[in-house]
């Protein structure tokens, strides 16, 4: 049984908006969440700071890299409180999804989904983030899409800001 969200009546909702780094998580993830009534948190303000170098650095994460800060991001989901949460994480693979799911079961998956044409003009016009546009190609050949028995939603980014919102906002069928 679902607990409803006090500010809006709706089941509380605890959303990862997933994707590829330019694909506007933290900008959709921030007009969901307003939309929603609902917290917002960039993942990517949970990194250690050792992360953040190497990203920085056009290293890509490993594994071992990524395991604690996926436990951070699924804590800080299951711990939101009884509205619920939007957080940005680009939760690539599956496994990673997992491991945000052993500590927030109900969370639901926002994939925002984009051409690499379309990622890399993104990240070519983007400054003062520390994910170099170098990295795009790696993390597009880690990404695993939504499988069928995972709860959430893909939505295009190729389309106008408010409509990507829109569609985003399918998400409360997924709870």
């Amino acid at each position: 049984m679902n607990a409803s969200n006090p500010n809006t009546g709706q089941p509380k909702l605890r959303v990862i908006v997933m994707g590829v780094s330019g694909c506007g998580k933290t900008t959709i993830g921030d007009l969901v969440a307003r939309e929603l009534g609902v917290p917002f948190l960039d993942g990517d303000s949970l990194h250690p700071v050792e992360n953040v170098a190497k990203m920085a650095a056009g290293v890509p994460l490993t594994d071992e890299d990524r395991w604690p800060w996926l436990a951070t991001v699924g804590t800080q989901l299951a711990t939101a409180g009884d509205g619920g949460m939007v957080l940005a994480c680009s939760a690539l693979r599956r496994c990673y999804r997992d491991a945000v799911r052993q500590q927030a079961p109900d969370a639901v998956f926002l994939h925002l989904h984009g051409s690499k044409e379309v990622l890399s003009q993104r990240l070519e016009g983007r400054s003062g983030h520390f994910m170099p546009p170098a990295l795009l190609e790696s993390q597009l050949a880690t990404l695993e899409p939504l499988a069928a028995d995972e709860a959430g939603v893909v939505v295009d980014i190729a389309a106008p800001i408010q409509q990507v919102v829109s569609a985003a906002l399918s998400i409360r069928g997924t709870a």
